[in-house]
């Protein structure tokens, strides 16, 4: 089924968090305006992602805060008050998103059908966008704009950043050697990789003669394992860890040789801007959520937890979405795995 034939007047994309499943939206977002880019489009999102997609080509980005609790509700309400979508994409199933949707007026409603959906989104939509048969996070937003009509939805992006925040990002680079960021903590503790681990590796990466630069959010789980990274290295790092505005991490990103992540934002944001990045995973499946472009390059516990924690049951077999539950599987990839990944990147880009 597709909704649309010709262009449609105006679309309105709701998708509130988190940066690395924005990141995926843009793909998608971008996607839909390659076939119909004289389509008004109106993206809802929460504060920090919209410091990132703020500037968007042909997009209108407006602010929830779900902070503000029902006054976040009734100021994107009044905001909206008085127009009328063609059609609402509703890209995220959480149940504060679906509550939004109740002040959105759109002659369509189109969300996951029942296979990706949850927390009660179907009771929200009209449309329900029928699943690929690829389990990774941006095939089902990708979905979306097949089921408006666009039959091209190759994935791409085109993120920007000002010349400011490029001469910032320039300026933390060393000009005469390849230049490695490290991001080593995600926001959830549980997806990080052991502090030893990454310290280990600083001193590979610079024994290789990449100049290393540590970068993260200034949020307590990031700056704490950031610390116990520093004090366990040989090799001379720069430390960026909660000095760098988004978009600042982004130019960052874009101009590194190469980035090192876990399961966290930067990773999407690297895959967005074409830089390589190695996915370090072990709860969630990274065909599900790995960065999209270099899944290749991910190391990955998963297989192995998840067959643990269920040992009668074959991959294939398990819901699309099944996480390790176990707070310790990161632990389970080895220095030696992510090394020989790290040989294989400059292998294939380098040699």
């Amino acid at each position: 089924m597709t909704l649309f034939t010709s262009a449609p007047q105006s679309l309105c994309i709701l998708r509130l968090s988190a940066i690395g499943d924005v990141c995926n939206t843009v793909a998608a977002v971008q996607a839909i305006q390659r076939t119909w880019p004289q389509t008004q489009i109106t993206w809802i999102t929460g504060k920090l992602e919209a410091q990132l997609i703020c500037d968007l080509p042909g997009v209108e980005v407006v602010v929830f805060d779900k902070k503000q609790g029902w006054q976040g509700y009734r100021k994107l309400w009044s905001h909206l008050k008085g127009r009328q979508f063609d059609a609402l994409l509703h890209m995220q199933y959480a149940l504060r998103a679906s509550v939004a949707t109740l002040g959105i007026k759109a002659r369509y409603k189109l969300g996951f059908d029942a296979v990706r959906s949850q927390d009660f989104q179907t009771w929200f939509t009209n449309v329900k966008v029928p699943s690929p048969s690829t389990p990774h996070v941006l095939d089902g937003l990708l979905a979306f704009g097949h089921t408006l009509g666009v039959t091209d939805m190759t994935p791409t992006w085109q993120l920007s950043y000002s010349q400011q925040d490029g001469e910032w990002a320039k300026a933390q680079l060393n000009s005469t050697k390849r230049n490695l960021i490290m991001v080593p903590g995600a926001s959830k503790a549980y997806k990080n990789w052991t502090a030893t681990g990454y310290a280990q590796l600083v001193d590979y990466a610079a024994a290789h003669d990449f100049n290393v630069i540590i970068a993260g959010s200034p949020s307590p789980v990031e700056t704490q394992l950031c610390d116990a990274v520093l004090a366990q290295i040989q090799s001379p790092v720069t430390n960026l860890v909660g000095k760098s505005s988004i978009k600042q991490m982004l130019a960052l990103l874009d101009k590194a040789d190469l980035v090192i992540a876990p399961d966290t934002g930067p990773t999407h944001m690297a895959n967005a801007m074409g830089t390589p990045v190695i996915g370090l995973y072990a709860h969630h499946n990274p065909e599900r959520t790995g960065p999209y472009c270099f899944r290749h390059y991910v190391v990955s516990a998963y297989q192995e937890a998840i067959a643990i924690e269920h040992p009668n049951t074959p991959l294939e077999e398990l819901d699309w979405r099944t996480r390790v539950k176990d707070e310790r599987a990161m632990e389970r990839i080895s220095v030696e795995q992510v090394k020989a990944m790290f040989d294989k990147v400059m292998q294939d880009l380098w040699r």
